[in-house]
């Protein structure tokens, strides 16, 4: 075992405040009123986490009506729910705790409060993502449009807009690609709304700016986290934007590259926001079954946010 690999862990990585809170929710609604316990969609989207809630009593579903005791507690995901969600809860007598991140919330409110005052909605994020679908869910139907991409912002036609206009985006958007989109509508409506504080979260933002720092330094960067969790392909697309071609998303389902890996002299690493710590650590572990193994943490900030859980918990 003579080669070595350096790895560069980035730091910050993994959970954020409101993943942390989401997983606490589901723990501490356990505790008090026992299982099962109901959860609509992955509570966070990582498989490890859901499989370890699952073990502790929670059911996992998609739709209410897939609940097959009403009177037990359903808990809503960190990614937020249409409006028509908890209006159906109670509709059905079911009493409900919303996991929703307070970062995802804001949007809800600004797009909200834009649409009754009279503006032109647009929302930038990522089709059928289970945050888009519940930021879009705040408005009536077909009142929010919704724009992926540069081309589609550039396509977008300003003749057919009778209202001011104003945009709210999904919290977990690529910094640079969401701030191209912005120049293209500045451009087309110099007049157009922007939020008050940017709506792409604190941990987007600092997981992605430590990627960019530490991904032109590798032959290879590893992102930890699941095929469904936006934030992690998006800190994929940063490193490979940011030098490192050979990037790529590492779910625990699939056998690790090893010789590939084992050809390199410096790799990269980070997780996804809904990403264990622990797996990071295997994946270390797993490389240092095969060479000699240094890690390098890189440090950009040190993240202190933490949510409140909600009154009924306390």
């Amino acid at each position: 075992m003579n080669k070595e690999i350096k790895i560069l862990l980035a730091s910050p990585r993994g959970f954020c405040a409101g993943v942390d809170r989401a997983i606490e929710i589901v723990k501490k609604t356990l505790n008090k009123y026992g299982s099962p316990v109901y959860v609509r969609h992955e509570i966070v989207h990582n498989r490890q986490v859901v499989e370890s809630l699952k073990k502790l009593g929670a059911i996992f579903i998609e739709e209410l009506s897939e609940m097959k005791d009403p009177s037990r507690p359903v808990i809503f995901s960190a990614h937020g729910v249409p409006k028509s969600v908890p209006e159906e809860a109670i509709n059905k007598k079911v009493f409900y705790i919303d996991a929703t991140c307070p970062l995802v919330t804001k949007v809800h409110r600004e797009a909200e409060a834009l649409f009754k005052v009279g503006y032109e909605v647009i929302l930038i994020g990522h089709k059928g993502h289970p945050e888009v679908l519940g930021t879009m869910g705040q408005l009536p139907e077909n009142s929010i449009k919704l724009i992926e991409t540069v081309k589609d912002a550039q396509n977008f036609d300003a003749k057919k807009v009778k209202k001011p206009m104003a945009y709210v985006t999904q919290t977990t958007l690529s910094v640079d690609d969401t701030r191209e989109i912005i120049q293209v509508l500045n451009k087309k409506f110099p007049n157009i709304k922007s939020p008050t504080k940017e709506d792409i979260c604190y941990a987007t933002t600092n997981r992605q700016d430590a990627v960019k720092k530490i991904a032109p330094l590798c032959d290879m960067f590893f992102v930890i986290g699941s095929e469904n969790s936006s934030n992690s392909k998006r800190l994929v697309e940063v490193a490979k934007k940011s030098g490192c071609e050979k990037s790529q998303l590492i779910n625990f389902d699939k056998k690790l590259p090893i010789s590939d890996i084992i050809s390199c002299s410096k790799i990269g690493l980070t997780s996804g926001a809904s990403a264990p710590e622990s797996l990071v650590q295997d994946f270390i572990f797993e490389i240092k079954k095969h060479c000699k193994v240094f890690v390098e943490e890189f440090t950009i900030t040190k993240e202190s946010v933490v949510f409140k859980l909600p009154k009924t918990l306390n």
